[in-house]
């Protein structure tokens, strides 16, 4: 989407995205090396009951989708970071993810006019409709000709 398209209330619904327990402990095992992470038998025996998703992992996945719905093709450029991150609720092998994307306001900076700026909520969903996690972000967009980046992958040759 370009930021032109982008306005305060735009819901943008993506998904479903399901964690398979390999991805699950590869992700951990690389990034995130807690036992509740990595160790099935161990956290089987943990407050959790069995493996959970680092909540790292979790905002990952909710970037792909991000990216994928709304961002592929567009003029952002960065993010200056996010208000808040919650993890609601463990994500767990098997679960289905659906991000539901709300935009809080879209601006374009006063000292910079070729900087559009935009706040929104990202929020993610298990297949139970329970909430696994909300975040609010900022996203940077470059306007004007020739502002605008190019993009130089294939989603689909790089990443799932």
């Amino acid at each position: 989407m370009k930021f032109a398209e982008f306005h305060a209330g735009l819901v943008i619904d993506a998904g479903p995205y399901t964690v398979s327990e390999a991805e699950l402990l590869a992700f951990a095992t690389a990034y995130d090396p807690q036992w509740f992470h990595t160790d099935p038998a161990a956290a089987a025996r943990g407050p959790f009951g069995g493996l959970i998703a680092s909540g790292w992992h979790t905002c990952a996945i909710a970037m792909r989708l991000g990216a994928d719905a709304a961002l592929d093709g567009s003029e952002s450029f960065a993010s200056p970071g996010v208000e808040h991150i919650k993890w609601r609720q463990p994500v767990r092998p098997g679960d289905a993810l659906c991000l539901r994307a709300t935009v809080i306001e879209t601006r374009v900076s006063r000292k910079q006019p070729t900087l559009g700026i935009l706040r929104w909520r990202w929020q993610l969903f298990n297949q139970h409709g329970n909430e696994v996690l909300d975040l609010e972000a900022t996203s940077l967009f470059a306007l004007g000709p020739g502002l605008a980046p190019v993009r130089t992958t294939d989603a689909g040759a790089n990443g799932p």
